[in-house]
């Protein structure tokens, strides 16, 4: 990777995720940076348990800890503080969602029209975090890549003869040592959570001032 290009990993099933995209992608523009966009996976299960909710917020099933559902309710409180600075919406998910098709999807619009990718993500978070968006589904997958007026059919095709992309880049990912997102890889280092932009943006200008 060049100094003058960074890798930004997300996933659509975080809300700081969604929250950093924007600002992100503003602060790379500023600085020159060539920007990245890559989906990570995230295992919410693996430290935060699960749990599914209904329409009306009650808990159906939970294997969550008390310690868990603190941090859970703290991190979707802390979220929608941030998002009604962005003019956002963000509804907590009723269960932990397996964002790995979505994420071929992203690889793929990300392949065919790199100018594309942006406006997807952007319109997929906003649609995923009102509740208007089922990752899992195909279908609605599809719906949405025709949408932006991208070949659908052509995701199915790509789709059937990549099945371990996310995989092999989620390995990579991991060997580098990125457990979460928003990530940010730049000059071989690596960067978690949007508060990290600032110190990103001194590394490249060389002025610290505003970190002291």
């Amino acid at each position: 990777m060049s100094n003058n290009s960074i890798d930004f990993y997300i996933d659509i099933k975080s809300p700081y995720a969604y929250l950093a995209l924007d600002p992100a992608i503003k602060i790379f523009d500023q600085l020159g940076l060539q920007w990245n966009i890559l989906p990570y996976t995230l295992d919410i299960a693996d430290y935060l348990g699960s749990a599914t909710v209904n329409n009306q917020g009650k808990i159906i099933s939970s294997n969550r800890t008390a310690h868990q559902w603190r941090r859970v309710k703290y991190s979707y409180m802390d979220c929608r503080r941030m998002a009604n600075l962005q003019g956002k919406t963000i509804l907590g998910t009723q269960k932990i969602w397996d964002s790995s098709l979505f994420s071929m999807a992203h690889l793929w619009v990300k392949e065919k029209s790199g100018k594309t990718l942006l406006p997807f993500l952007r319109e997929s978070f906003q649609l995923f975090w009102k509740r208007e968006l089922d990752i899992e589904n195909e279908k609605v997958l599809l719906n949405l890549i025709d949408k932006f007026q991208l070949d659908s059919t052509d995701f199915i095709s790509w789709k059937s003869n990549n099945q371990n992309c996310v995989t092999s880049l989620m390995d990579t990912a991991l060997s580098m040592g990125i457990f979460g997102v928003p990530t940010f890889v730049f000059e071989e280092e690596i960067f978690w959570g949007s508060e990290k932009l600032a110190l990103i943006s001194a590394k490249v200008t060389g002025d610290y001032s505003a970190l002291t």
